[in-house]
């Protein structure tokens, strides 16, 4: 199961739900995973059960369908959206200028031990002065990157140079954090006081508020927020 075959999926899903198609994320992970079964039964990786194997479609997978699906409207706005993994150590030894400036400055500075690119999925930021507009975290829960998402948020609002950043965590919300019945979960609490905000991708009902929006929501609030 390869991320083109998750686009493939994703187009079918956006012929079936139009627009609302985000929604149905997790359904099409469920569809992936029994795709991703069959492969891997076929050829199983040595040394490597099946979970092992599915966690990079998770995760990786969102990131990157995440990406797929907003980077023509933002880079319409005349911004850029740049996989936070760029910056990792094996992958930032040849970064082009402009790259090179849109580490610094979404780096922490944490003195003596140096700067640090925050834990950040996606990053997104205007080419013409590399400054960050926000950074994006997502995972399929909430509990499993909230407290860290909520993390660096803190560290970048404490310095001048990163203090503008907006930190977002973008979700399917499969454990619920969002339902009536968690209102006042601690997952919840994070995003509310610790984030700039959520963004769910889910057919469930959700409590919304100026914080926690449906997915469909994020580039409206980013071209307000390009406008500020």
């Amino acid at each position: 199961m390869t991320f083109k075959d998750l686009i493939k999926l994703y187009e079918k899903y956006k012929k079936k739900y139009g627009n609302k198609a985000y929604k149905h994320i997790s359904e099409l992970f469920d569809e992936a995973k029994i795709i991703h079964k069959k492969d891997w039964l076929k050829a199983p990786t040595p040394g490597r059960d099946f979970g092992q194997s599915l966690k990079p479609l998770k995760g990786y997978g969102l990131e990157n369908l995440i990406l797929y699906i907003i980077q023509n409207e933002v880079e319409a706005l005349g911004l850029k959206v740049v996989s936070g993994k760029r910056f990792e150590k094996k992958q930032s030894e040849n970064l082009s200028e402009e790259l090179s400036k849109v580490k610094r400055n979404v780096s922490v500075d944490f003195g003596e031990f140096g700067l640090h690119v925050p834990d950040a999925d996606l990053i997104i930021y205007n080419p013409r002065d590399c400054k960050i507009l926000a950074i994006l975290s997502s995972k399929t829960t909430l509990r499993e990157r909230i407290a860290q998402t909520g993390y660096w948020k803190i560290k970048l609002s404490k310095d001048s140079v990163t203090k503008h950043i907006k930190v977002f965590f973008v979700s399917p919300d499969e454990d619920g954090t969002f339902t009536p019945e968690k209102i006042k979960s601690k997952s919840r609490a994070i995003v509310e006081v610790d984030t700039d905000g959520s963004y769910v991708m889910t057919t469930r009902k959700i409590v919304e508020s100026e914080k926690v929006k449906t997915f469909d929501k994020f580039i409206e609030d980013l071209r307000n927020l390009v406008k500020k």
